[in-house]
């Protein structure tokens, strides 16, 4: 229904090999996200998924049909796309960037239909958009511009979803509304996030990348470990449960390099 694979999945630029065998799974309609640090290549991971660039090498899979099988327009109608880099919009209204969602299922000069602007007004709903669709999309902060990017994504119904970064500019109140959202769609979601709490809060499914590999994969607890987070962050870290919630809580302590230097100094207090 809505499982997404890639098999050895490798990308290259200028010679220079940025993703490498790359073997992951998003499970149907789960929630996996995309962690590691900047230049791990996970908006590069993203991008193949999508379609928008060609692997050097490998395969990407919706449920058992090949990215090239499925076609533009069979695509376009089931997976949807929010960008880190939101494309600016000229002299249009919140309301007609959510409407470009239904695109894919109309004709090019068709008018929308009735249940185009019913799912059109169920997403500005759910996005908390409502009250603000007849303003310029100019006249929007960066919170709103993204949720108005997914709102347009929801608007496509779509039974997956890539997303990159997609809490960035938003507030804490509406960073935990837009995950809950995702989590509550049931439809497969892939999600590239930096925050490690909010991973492993609301993801099922984690895939660890450093310099282009995936260095760990599976469900939170056994990914966000204090070795592997101190591996490929540098970050020593605590791992445990948030008393209310029963959540995986990771508290960060002091980058490695301070700790082996503070551990040197008490070696050799000089």
């Amino acid at each position: 229904m809505g499982r997404i694979t890639t098999t050895h999945l490798s990308w290259s630029v200028k010679g220079q090999r940025l993703l490498d065998g790359i073997d992951m799974e998003a499970h149907d309609g789960k929630v996996t996200g995309l962690l590691g640090p900047n230049g791990s290549g996970k908006s590069t991971l993203l991008r193949l998924l999508a379609g928008l660039r060609r692997p050097d090498t490998g395969t990407v899979r919706y449920d058992d049909t090949t990215l090239q099988g499925l076609g533009r327009r069979v695509l376009a109608r089931r997976l949807a796309v929010v960008e880190q880099d939101v494309t600016a919009h000229h002299h249009v209204t919140v309301r007609q960037v959510v409407e470009l969602g239904r695109t894919p299922f109309r004709g090019r000069f068709d008018a929308l239909t009735e249940h185009d602007r019913r799912t059109v007004d169920a997403a500005l709903e759910r996005t908390d958009l409502t009250d603000r669709q007849h303003r310029s999309w100019h006249t929007l902060s960066g919170g709103e511009k993204q949720r108005a990017q997914l709102a347009r994504a929801l608007a496509q119904e779509p039974r997956e979803i890539l997303l990159d970064e997609p809490t960035n500019h938003l507030d804490i109140r509406h960073q935990l509304e837009l995950l809950d959202l995702l989590t509550s769609l049931d439809v497969t979601c892939v999600v590239a996030l930096h925050d490690l709490n909010l991973a492993a809060r609301y993801c099922d499914h984690l895939v660890l990348l450093q310099r282009g590999q995936v260095v760990a994969a599976g469900a939170p607890d056994s990914v966000l470990t204090p070795d592997l987070i101190k591996s490929v962050y540098g970050v020593e870290v605590l791992v445990d449960r948030e008393p209310a919630t029963g959540t995986l809580r990771i508290t960060y302590l002091a980058t490695a390099t301070r700790t082996t230097a503070v551990q040197a100094m008490q070696l050799d207090p000089g």
